[in-house]
C-alpha cells in the first residue's frame, strides 16, 4: 500500500503529526508526506517518512500564495504519478480539509480520510469528527485509527536521532531560551527574555539562546553578556541536538516547543492563549505553562496582540521563569 499524509502548515504542526505518520508507516509500504515550505525542515526529521513533497498551498500558512492553476495542475500530476492508495489529510481544528481532498481525488487517490465538520460530498471516504478538546497530536492519531491505522508504539512525539552539538553548546549542563515565535502575539517581549537570561545566570544556570538566521539581532540582545548566543548557528537537525542536550527549554507556543518535546526535554511554555493550550501545549513531556490563559485575547487566533501591553505574557516575570525551570529540573541549578 502506498500512503500519503498531508500537513500543510508550519514546523510545529508537522512535528505534531509525527505519531499519526508512524501509525500509517507501520502498515503501509511507503509513506509520502505532503507539507508546506515552513513545515519541510520538520518533515525531514520524522521517522516513517519515505518521501517529502513540498507545496505552498493557497489555503494554508500565515502568508499563503495566490491560487495558480498551473501549479495546482502540476501538483495533481505529481501526485497522480505516485499512484497513492490511501491518504490522510491532517488539519488544525479550525481548517477545512476539503480543498486538499479535492486535489487528491483528482490525482486518483482512492481512499481519503480527514476530520471534517463540513459536508464532504464524494471527497472523503472517512469523514471523522475530532474530539472537541483533543490535543492536535491526539486528534491526528484518532483520525489515523479511524482510517485503519492504530498506534503501533507509545504515540509520543519523536524525530530521527539528532547530531551531536557539543561543539556549539560547550560542556556542562545548560538551559535553552528561545525568544522568537512564528507570530508576534505568541512571543514574550525581548526585554523580559533578556531579564530571564540574567536571572537564570544569577541562579547558576548556563543559558543558550537560540533563533533562526533572521533572528540574530534578537538573540544577541537577549543573550547579552550572560547567555550563549546561538542565533543563526543551527538548522533544524542541529537545533534538535541543542534542545536534546538541554535540562529545560523556555519558549513560546512555537515550533521549538514541539521540537523540545520530540527529543524528550521538559518545556517552560510561555503560552499566549490566542489558541487553546489544551490543543497546542507541549505534548508528552513535563511542562510548566506560564501566561494568563483567561486574558481577553483567549481563543482569538490573533497574530498580533489585540490588547495593549500584551498582558497575557508580559505579566510573566523572569522570576516566574526561573522558578518554573527549577521545578522542572528538580530545583538544582
Amino acid at each position: 500500500m502506498k500512503a500519503l499524509v498531508t500537513r500543510l502548515d508550519n514546523f510545529g504542526d508537522v512535528l505534531l503529526a509525527g505519531p499519526a505518520i508512524r501509525a500509517v508507516a507501520a502498515r503501509a509500504d511507503t509513506v509520502t508526506l505532503l507539507c508546506g515550505p515552513r513545515g519541510a525542515p520538520a518533515a525531514r526529521l520524522l521517522p516513517g517518512v519515505d518521501e517529502v513533497l513540498v507545496w505552498d498551498a493557497p489555503w494554508a500558512g500565515f502568508q499563503p500564495p495566490p491560487a495558480d492553476r498551473k501549479e495546482i495542475e502540476h501538483l495533481v500530476d505529481t501526485l497522480g504519478a505516485l499512484e497513492i492508495d490511501t491518504a490522510l489529510v491532517l488539519t488544525s481544528f479550525h481548517q477545512s480539509p476539503l480543498p486538499t481532498a479535492l486535489l487528491l481525488r483528482l490525482a486518483g487517490v482512492r481512499f481519503i480520510a480527514a476530520d471534517s465538520e463540513d459536508y464532504p460530498g464524494s471527497l472523503l471516504d472517512v469523514r471523522h469528527h475530532r474530539a472537541p478538546h483533543a490535543h492536535e497530536a491526539e486528534a491526528a492519531l484518532h483520525l489515523a485509527e479511524a482510517a485503519g491505522f492504530p498506534p503501533d508504539d507509545d504515540a509520543r512525539l519523536r524525530i530521527l536521532p539528532p547530531p551531536d552539538t557539543g561543539a556549539l553548546t560547550g560542556g556542562g549542563p545548560y538551559v535553552v531560551l528561545h525568544p522568537g515565535a512564528s507570530v508576534p502575539a505568541r512571543a514574550w517581549s525581548p526585554e523580559r527574555c533578556a531579564a530571564a537570561v540574567r536571572e537564570l545566570a544569577a541562579a547558576g544556570h548556563r543559558v543558550a539562546v537560540t533563533g533562526g538566521a533572521g533572528e540574530r539581532v534578537l538573540t544577541s540582545y537577549v543573550a547579552g553578556e550572560h547567555g550563549l548566543d546561538l542565533g543563526g548557528r543551527a538548522g533544524a537537525p542541529e537545533l534538535a541536538g541543542v534542545l536534546a542536550g538541554a535540562a529545560a527549554v523556555v519558549t513560546g507556543n512555537t515550533g521549538p516547543a514541539h521540537l523540545a518535546a520530540a527529543v524528550g526535554t521538559p518545556v517552560v511554555s510561555l503560552f499566549a492563549p490566542v489558541v487553546p493550550a489544551e490543543r497546542w501545549r507541549p505534548y508528552g513531556v513535563p511542562y510548566v505553562l506560564l501566561g494568563d490563559q483567561t486574558a481577553p485575547c483567549a481563543g482569538s487566533r490573533a497574530r498580533t496582540c489585540p490588547v495593549p501591553g500584551h498582558p497575557c505574557l508580559d505579566t510573566v516575570t523572569a522570576h516566574d521563569v526561573v522558578a518554573a525551570v527549577e521545578k522542572l529540573i528538580g530545583g538544582e541549578p
